[in-house]
């Protein structure tokens, strides 16, 4: 990528890339009456050829920038215009996409129920789970059914932090042994259908409801029956402890095959002449009539968990940290985005259509598509940060195993080998998981401004690099690459002693106290 810019930033790579995209396969046409499927990759086009304003999307790119984006992916008329990824993220690296999650299990569920599986969505949801021995039974438990947990509106009592605040349920859910368990004996705290409020474990009874229904797991129903006619390869999706497709988070995939997941919605279920999903299921997310009384945007709307802005004709899977499936229908595009912090993404939208000049063709805009390949060639390449002098302190902690106490960002021991030909750390972390608690990683890091990443683990794939701040402050840079994940700590050395400062997942500023040990 290093080489595109520099290529792209003389006049001669202007004239290359009008070439390219007139002369050798690059759709140049404007839109098309024939549908254009994306079997076995997207096809690609400029903007301009499918009506968008290159100078738009190159702002987008920029303001993403400012956002903390791993990737912007826009596809118009069945053809990607846009495909930008940041440093030190790559378009080659899974991307968890964390509560979209939610709108492919939904979709599996729509599938369930047009195979008869499922009678109706308004089947209760005991009835399915009558083996397991629930607490807290009562009327209004009993009448819980499919379509309330489709809409968030299960009555169950959780605290999931949706306004703000601790994620307490989700906090307690991971530490249960039988995660179905825990959230069927909640109580109620509602009426089902009486209120909205967001709860990733009514979507995890969904993935138990597949399981029970189909007799397979979630990961492997969607494999068969929608990422493979996708031509989607099988992803990696995680389980909870009984080995059941966790229904909330957990599945990562490419931005071109999310972008294909909103493609089939674009095209109300069908791919390729198979009508995959029901026809009115997708009207159903289209216009969806639940509030989801968010106090950040009272506008928004819920239907068979997809969050929609009905004054927008916009409707989108979403994840925490801005994993987001946008489809746009009135306009023909499909947009996704993965990042490490959250985004507004009903700007997003707005700044999208905005780009949409035109339901055909533009005239070809040279000097707005070489602002854009720069922009996109751009956040592909790091940049060094600056790092300040090497003080002496950094051969005397060097090698040295520092321990930490019980503290908010769990970790337990940490040890920087800062003066070796090739800088590393080692840290021990407590997950907290029933037999499996304290996990060890370790990996190179950079002194030089630049990341360095580790090998790829089950814990995913760290780009890591520190720099001193002072002769006793050192601070750490740490990129979970494909995650959506990214933690900066400050160590304050003083003697044998270490303060730690950080933020927690909820971004709550967090200290820990530890001191040097074996």
């Amino acid at each position: 990528m290093q080489n595109r810019k520099s290529i792209l930033s003389s006049a001669a790579a202007t004239t290359a890339l009008l070439f390219v995209a007139f002369f050798c396969g690059v759709h140049a046409q404007g839109a098309s009456a024939e549908t254009v499927w994306p079997m076995p990759d997207w096809q690609t086009s400029t903007p301009e050829a499918e009506g968008m304003d290159s100078a738009a999307l190159a702002k987008i790119i920029a303001f993403g920038r400012t956002k903390s984006f791993d990737s912007f992916l826009i596809v118009r008329h069945g053809r990607i215009v846009l495909d930008a990824y940041y440093a030190p993220y790559s378009a080659d690296v899974p991307h968890v996409i964390n509560s979209a999650t939610k709108a492919v299990v939904s979709g599996l569920i729509a599938m369930v129920h047009k195979d008869g599986l499922l009678d109706g969505f308004d089947h209760p949801v005991l009835d399915f789970l009558a083996a397991r021995d629930v607490a807290n039974i009562d009327e209004r438990k009993k009448a819980m059914t499919v379509q309330n947990l489709l809409d968030m509106t299960s009555g169950l009592d959780w605290d999931e932090g949706f306004q703000g605040g601790k994620e307490q349920s989700l906090v307690e859910l991971g530490r249960s042994a039988d995660w179905i368990k825990f959230i069927l004996d909640r109580s109620m705290a509602h009426a089902p259908g009486e209120v909205f409020y967001y709860d990733s474990g009514n979507s995890h009874l969904l993935s138990a409801i597949i399981l029970k229904l189909t007799g397979t797991r979630a990961e492997d129903f969607a494999n068969a029956r929608l990422f493979g006619p996708l031509g989607i390869a099988p992803p990696f999706w995680r389980r909870d402890a009984q080995g059941i497709s966790i229904g909330g988070w957990g599945l990562s995939l490419l931005p071109h095959d999310m972008a294909k997941i909103g493609y089939l919605y674009l095209h109300h279920g069908e791919w390729i002449g198979k009508q995959l999903l029901p026809t009115d299921w997708v009207d159903a997310v289209d216009h969806a009539t639940v509030s989801m009384n968010a106090l950040f945007d009272p506008g928004l709307r819920y239907s068979n968990q997809f969050w929609v802005l009905p004054d927008r004709h916009a409707y989108m899977a979403v994840g925490y940290h801005c994993q987001v499936i946008m489809i746009l229908p009135d306009l023909d595009v499909v947009a996704t985005m993965t990042a490490r912090d959250f985004c507004p993404f009903r700007r997003l939208a707005d700044e999208i259509a905005a780009a949409v000049k035109s339901a055909s063709s533009l005239p070809p805009n040279p000097e707005a598509a070489k602002l854009l390949a720069d922009e996109v060639a751009d956040v592909s390449t790091e940049k060094a940060t600056d790092v300040g002098p090497t003080p002496d302190l950094a051969t005397a902690i060097s090698g040295k195993t520092y321990r930490f106490p019980d503290n908010p960002i769990n970790i337990k021991a940490l040890a920087l080998f800062l003066t070796e030909s090739q800088p590393r750390y080692e840290v021990e972390i407590d997950t907290h998981q029933p037999g499996n608690a304290l996990v060890k990683l370790g990996g190179p890091i950079g002194l030089d401004g630049l990341y360095r990443k580790s090998k790829p683990t089950a814990f995913g794939l760290r780009a890591v690099k520190g720099a001193w701040q002072d002769g006793e402050t050192f601070a750490i840079d740490v990129q979970y690459v494909g995650l959506g994940e990214q933690a900066k700590f400050v160590l304050s050395f003083g003697g044998d002693k270490v303060t730690l400062r950080g933020k927690a997942r909820d971004g709550h500023e967090v200290v820990a106290e530890g001191a040097a040990g074996p």
